[in-house]
């Protein structure tokens, strides 16, 4: 049982929050605000930075606050807090998506504690993989770490699998490029480094950037390379969940930053193809691909780094805290 005498110090909310906001969003949104109540952290959706035309059912929203959530519950662990996770259940407060109740443990969750020097590890990378091959063990070693927050990892091997998401991908960066709300969108997110979020870019070459995206539909090209990434990348696989709920999503989410972090231990990095499950017909074409049973949620390609990358930027902390009471 939690106790109620004790709660948490202005010290163990830094930490703790510092760590729950390096986990990866879409566009580096970032759209999370933890509310701080005692002993208990609630974590909100901010949807004030949603992608209304990338991520319109806030789908992806989801996932990026459960990745925060994930990282939380890590660094609990590291503190040696035991933290007990109660669901989303106030219809009144329905941007909660899930409340941690933390409290000293002299048993802490060990597994999760091991993942804590990750956090700060973890990058999304964009770049061309290094032509190594990710062993089968550690294949392994990802998907059952996806199980353990329920979801599915499957590996695209075949050349045929790898083909048909990479087509999918082609196809999915067409449709979207070809929308102009979708660009606007694209390039509003893009930010200057010090702003502390969205896509970054040097600050002179910021409004042509914009520019170009907002006038030119490049889904052509796009596509054309995004093919030659995925072809590229050494680990090709989609996670899934059984359902598609909010709950299925939070647990995505979840599942996606303990496979991120575990990959991180390996010596791996990530990044994603995500025009497939962006658009509702791809979306569906994607988890025939794999043969599963479910819902794609999110298009991963791993490998091992060739470059060391900067940690993109973050918001500060009293930008995402609110104190309750």
């Amino acid at each position: 049982m939690i106790s109620t005498a004790w709660s948490l110090t202005h010290d163990m909310v830094a930490t703790l929050i510092g760590s729950a906001v390096l986990a990866p969003s879409s566009h580096n949104t970032q759209p999370w605000v933890f509310r701080v109540r005692s002993s208990c952290i609630d974590l909100l959706a901010d949807r004030t930075r949603a992608l209304p035309v990338n991520d319109p059912d806030d789908r992806e929203l989801t996932i990026s606050c459960a990745c925060a959530l994930f990282n939380l519950r890590v660094a609990a662990a590291h503190a040696q807090l035991a933290a007990t996770r109660q669901a989303p259940s106030d219809p009144a407060d329905p941007d909660c998506l899930a409340t941690l109740e933390l409290a000293p443990s002299t048993a802490p969750d060990a597994a999760l504690a091991a993942l804590f020097d990750a956090v700060a590890q973890r990058r999304t990378y964009r770049h061309t993989f290094a032509d190594r091959p990710v062993t089968a063990s550690v294949l392994n070693t990802l998907a059952e770490a996806a199980t353990q927050e329920g979801a599915w990892f499957h590996i695209l091997e075949s050349r045929t699998q790898r083909q048909q998401a990479a087509e999918l991908v082609a196809e999915g960066d067409e449709d979207l490029w070809a929308d102009p709300a979708w660009r606007r969108e694209l390039a509003s997110w893009m930010h200057p480094r010090r702003r502390g979020d969205g896509l970054t870019l040097p600050g002179l070459a910021l409004p042509v950037a914009q520019a170009v995206v907002c006038t030119f539909d490049m889904g052509y090209g796009v596509a054309a390379r995004d093919i030659q990434i995925a072809d590229a990348s050494p680990v090709l696989a989609v996670l899934g969940t059984p359902g598609d709920t909010l709950m299925d999503w939070i647990g995505a989410g979840q599942a996606l930053q303990r496979l991120l972090l575990t990959a991180t231990q390996h010596g791996l990095q990530a990044s994603y193809l995500n025009q497939p499950v962006q658009i509702v017909s791809l979306r569906t074409k994607l988890r025939q691909v794999t043969g599963r049973s479910g819902f794609a949620q999110l298009l991963l390609r791993l490998g091992h780094a060739e470059n060391a990358l900067p940690a993109t930027p973050r918001r500060p902390l009293d930008k995402v805290i609110e104190i309750a009471g």
